[in-house]
């Protein structure tokens, strides 16, 4: 019998790549290869699918602290004083 070295398919990704790929998606657009390639792994995996909607929370969570600290920051709180 003789053994078939079967090429790995060019959207094919691990769990730690797909993360990084999520990670990534944070601060940049994708490329088509990699977005669809993230999508195809989303679709088979179990676990990163979870992964995606705690960074997804850890999004929301971050940007309503910002909207907070932003509103109770006031005139006095950056160092400027109140006119008399």
């Amino acid at each position: 019998m003789a053994v078939m070295n079967i090429p790995a398919l060019p959207l094919m990704r691990t769990c730690r790549q797909a993360a990084a790929l999520l990670v990534a998606r944070e601060d940049r657009a994708l490329r088509l290869s990699d977005t669809v390639a993230l999508r195809l792994h989303l679709l088979a995996c179990k676990a990163c699918p979870q992964f995606e909607n705690q960074l997804l929370t850890m999004r929301l969570a971050m940007g309503r602290w910002r909207n907070d600290a932003g509103e109770a920051q006031g005139p006095d709180s950056q160092g400027l004083q109140r006119p008399e």
